[in-house]
C-alpha cells in the first residue's frame, strides 16, 4: 500500500488516548469533567426524560411508545422475577432496571453522532455500576442470613474441615473478588474494542476515500461496508451487555438470597 500510495505513511488509527481526552470543564479540579463525562451526563439526561415521557400519562390501551417501554421494562421485570421471584423481586427491581437503562444508554453513546463514545467506555462507570451490584449482593445476603451468609459462603457446610485451607480461599477470590472485577471487566472491554473497530474502519474509510491514490480508493466501499455493518452489531453489543450486567446483578442476588446461606 506504501509503494502505491504517497500519503499512505499519514493514515492514523484509532488510539487508547481518545479515552482519556483534555478536560473541557473545571480542569484540575475533582469535578474535571470532560467530553466522556458530559456524554455520560446526556445519557442520564435522556433516560430520565425518556422515562418521564413515556410513562406521564399511561393508557390502559397503550399507544406505541408506551408498549416499547412497558415491553422494555418488562424483560427487565421477568427475569429479575424469574431469579429472584415476586416477593424480592420487587424489593430489586427498581436497582435492576435502573442498571440496565443506564448501561444501555449510555454503550449507545458509542454510536450518535459527533460523541461516538460509550459512557461506558472507561473504567470508572463499569466499575461504579459493578460496586453498586456487589453492595447490594452483600446487602441481600447479610439481611436474609445475618449469622451465616458470610460463614456459609467462605466455608461452605458439609465439605470435610481439612479441605477448608483449599476450598475458603477459592471461594473468598471467586465470590467476593473475581464478581465485580468480572462485572467491570467484561462491559469494559466490550466498549473499548467495539469504539476502536468503528474508529478504524470510518477512519480508513475517510483516507481512502479522500487521500488514497488511484484504484486505493476502492478500498474504502469496503472498510465502509464493515463499518456500516459493524454499527448494526455494536447496538447488539449495547442491548446484550446491558442485558447481562443486569442479569449476573440478578443472579449474584439470588445466590446470596439462597436458603442454603
Amino acid at each position: 500500500m506504501a509503494a502505491g500510495s504517497s500519503k499512505a505513511a499519514e493514515f492514523h488509527g484509532p488510539s487508547i488516548n481518545e479515552f482519556f481526552p483534555d478536560p473541557i470543564f473545571f480542569a484540575g479540579t475533582p469535578i474535571e469533567m470532560d467530553r466522556i463525562v458530559l456524554i455520560r451526563l446526556f445519557a442520564v439526561a435522556v433516560l430520565l426524560v425518556f422515562a418521564f415521557v413515556g410513562t406521564r400519562a399511561l393508557k390502559l390501551v397503550p399507544n406505541r411508545g408506551q408498549a416499547f417501554i412497558e415491553y422494555a421494562f418488562d424483560v427487565v421485570r421477568r427475569n429479575t422475577f424469574d431469579n429472584l421471584g415476586e416477593k424480592d423481586g420487587k424489593r430489586f427491581l427498581p436497582l435492576l432496571a435502573t442498571i440496565f437503562f443506564g448501561v444501555l444508554f449510555m454503550n449507545l453513546t458509542g454510536l450518535i453522532p459527533f460523541m461516538n463514545i460509550a459512557g461506558t467506555s472507561r473504567i470508572a462507570m463499569p466499575l461504579i455500576l459493578a460496586v453498586v451490584a456487589y453492595v447490594a449482593f452483600i446487602y441481600a445476603g447479610l439481611r436474609k442470613h445475618p449469622g451465616t451468609f458470610l460463614r456459609n459462603a467462605l466455608f461452605p457446610p458439609g465439605v470435610p474441615w481439612y479441605l477448608y485451607i483449599i476450598v475458603t480461599p477459592i471461594e473468598l477470590v471467586s465470590t467476593f473478588v473475581l464478581r465485580p472485577v468480572t462485572l467491570t471487566l467484561r462491559l469494559l472491554m466490550n466498549m473499548v474494542v467495539g469504539h476502536l473497530l468503528l474508529v478504524l474502519f470510518f477512519s480508513a474509510t475517510w483516507f481512502f476515500f479522500f487521500d488514497a491514490d488511484s484504484l486505493f480508493k476502492l478500498f474504502g466501499i469496503g472498510t465502509l461496508a464493515f463499518g456500516i455493518a459493524f454499527s448494526f452489531f455494536e447496538i447488539l453489543v449495547a442491548l446484550l451487555q446491558a442485558y447481562v450486567f443486569m442479569l449476573l446483578t440478578a443472579v449474584y442476588i439470588q445466590l446470596a438470597l439462597a436458603d442454603e446461606h
